[in-house]
């Protein structure tokens, strides 16, 4: 059983985390959800279309102009808040590699703190653990925030995510991060290249079998437009949706995505297909 704020999620929920970039300069949306009300309607859609979670980033993952604590926590603090206000329902996550930020978001009534670089700093678990709220422990192969990987070698990757992420999550079990609510990443494009990348997603039954719920942050990234030579993100969402349905057979539980109702239709019909979910409607050959 998954367990995030006051939801809890069954073995065969399959969770969306949609993504609202308060940024001016993300590599998709640039700059679409940067304004609040902009903002805010789009996490109403979301919600709307079946998301489970809204993941509130004030960083821009890649490369680009510097982003100071006082200016995530600026971009982030009080959007929160208001999100809590509208949806008390929902899931609130916040990317986030920072302590500080981390910590007021969860004043405001966050449940969860996807620290997308590995631990970077080792404070944040910590955070998560004092006020009870979930962790997401991801790996980047080591690499410092906002950098890209450059000729990284592994002697075996996936045994490398296997290793970091169990770490990650074992330390914040003993920070105090409730277990139930520890999640763990594999990091698409974080600290690798494409091939390593595809290998990792190649074996999300090995992350799996950790026993920790696993996220695929997947959505429209550079291993998708590598595979299949599209430059544009906004072409990329086929190539994400097969990867989507790939990782849903092999048995992640959570899909941070751009694309809310399109990837629910995906999981929904994986979940069908195996089983673990009704068809909406079974009339055919029967009326």
């Amino acid at each position: 059983m998954l367990r995030l704020g006051n939801r809890s999620f069954a073995d065969d929920h399959l969770l969306i985390m949609a993504i609202i970039n308060r940024t001016p300069d993300s590599f998709f949306d640039r700059g679409a959800t940067f304004a609040d009300a902009e903002a805010l309607a789009a996490v109403d859609r979301a919600v709307a279309e079946g998301a489970d979670i809204i993941d509130v980033g004030g960083v821009k993952a890649g490369p680009g102009d510097p982003v100071d604590t006082q200016e995530e926590l600026r971009r982030t603090v009080a959007f929160v808040s208001q999100v809590r206000k509208a949806h008390p329902e929902v899931v609130i996550s916040v990317d986030t590699w920072r302590a500080e930020v981390g910590r007021a978001v969860c004043e405001e009534g966050a449940d969860l703190l996807n620290d997308a670089w590995e631990g970077h700093d080792p404070r944040l678990a910590e955070v998560a653990g004092e006020y009870g709220v979930g962790l997401v422990c991801t790996h980047a192969g080591g690499q410092v925030p906002r950098t890209r990987p450059h000729r990284v070698e592994y002697r075996d990757v996936v045994a490398d995510i296997v290793a970091t992420t169990r770490a990650l999550a074992d330390r914040a079990v003993a920070c105090g991060v409730p277990r139930e609510s520890v999640i763990i990443d594999p990091g698409h494009d974080f600290g690798k290249t494409t091939p390593q990348t595809l290998t990792a997603t190649a074996a999300t039954d090995q992350l799996v079998a950790t026993g920790w719920p696993v996220l695929m942050s997947l959505s429209r990234k550079d291993f998708v437009g590598e595979t299949l030579d599209i430059a544009a993100p906004a072409d990329r969402l086929l190539g994400t949706l097969a990867a989507s349905a790939v990782t849903a057979w092999l048995g992640a539980r959570v899909w941070r995505v751009h694309d809310v109702a399109a990837t629910r239709q995906v999981l929904d019909m994986v979940s069908s297909i195996r089983g673990d979910r009704l068809p909406a409607r079974a009339v055919r050959g029967r009326a």
